[in-house]
């Protein structure tokens, strides 16, 4: 089983690379916990999505560490990586998105496999709970591991979030909202105006997929690259792409509950919390320290 990490992003909001920040009792990445855990539930592959910039240092970093039976690729996401035959000369400030992300390890990916924020931290439970659904997944079911809402927002700042519409244990829509912050005793999105229980199920994109995603990519990302308006600031999201292969009948996703606790850096303000977790968490006995020995 493999675990996709996505690291590329910038951390706008931080202040700087959180990806690379020493959170853990002995300077480990929130990543690094994140490995562990899945390494623990039998995952033998981990496949890092980054920077180009930053490929040999993480690819280094994490060698010294991983155990040496755990297969390791460090990939960049690049914005010159199209598909065959299409091209781009115009200029953007950003990768193509987290579908994209994903997109780029359709080389090295041949089996089932999770894809997660490298700067999320998802729970033990939910490792484990993934792992038993992928050894018991039939036909084309693909999955998503989903986190109660109000228990995923910041005290410091709104987030975004893919709120989820389910039946049952099936997954029927994901609506993303970008402004998404406590007011109250409801969840309010700021963009748009919505409101929210706050008991809702909420995609933190931790997904289950199946390496079929990845001629699913590709087809949007052509139709993408057609359309001028879009080129120029949006991107290609895992969700839409689930949603589109859950409409056209390609894909059955299951809902997986996490049953764990999540916290994540999105402000500069959520490292004393994701400190202070990680390090309770290790002196509880439910991770060693150093993490790696």
């Amino acid at each position: 089983m493999t675990l996709l990490l996505m690291a590329a992003g910038s951390g706008s909001r931080y202040g700087k690379l959180k990806q690379f920040d020493d959170l853990g009792p002995k300077g480990e990445f929130l990543m690094e916990f994140a490995m562990y855990d899945a390494i623990q539930n039998g995952f033998d592959h981990i496949v890092v999505i980054t920077k180009k910039e930053n490929v040999s240092f993480l690819q280094e970093h994490l060698e010294g560490r991983l155990p040496d039976n755990i297969k390791l690729n460090v990939l960049a996401q690049e914005i010159t990586d199209l598909p065959d035959g299409v091209e781009f000369t115009g200029e953007r400030p950003k990768p193509w998105g987290t579908a994209h992300a994903v997109w780029t390890a359709r080389n090295v990916i041949d089996g089932p496999f999770c894809v997660i924020n490298a700067d999320d931290f998802y729970g033990q439970s939910a490792y484990a709970n993934a792992a038993k659904f992928m050894r018991e997944f039939t036909g084309n079911q693909y999955a998503l591991v989903g986190y109660t809402l109000k228990d995923t927002l910041s005290e410091h700042g709104s987030v975004s979030r893919g709120v989820c519409m389910t039946d049952g244990d099936d997954l029927i829509s994901v609506d993303e909202r970008l402004k998404l912050e406590q007011k109250g005793t409801v969840v309010v999105d700021a963009d748009s105006g919505m409101e929210y229980t706050g008991d809702e199920l909420a995609s933190m994109n931790f997904w289950i997929c199946r390496p079929s995603i990845f001629e699913v990519i590709e087809t949007e990302f052509r139709e993408f690259l057609q359309d001028d308006h879009m080129i120029k600031t949006s991107e290609l999201y895992i969700p839409k792409t689930v949603q589109k292969m859950l409409k056209d009948g390609l894909a059955e996703v299951k809902v997986v509950p996490s049953q764990g606790q999540w916290f994540g850096v999105t402000y500069a303000s959520d490292r004393e919390v994701a400190v202070a977790s990680l390090a309770q968490k290790t002196s509880e006995g439910q991770y060693i320290s150093p993490l790696w020995q």
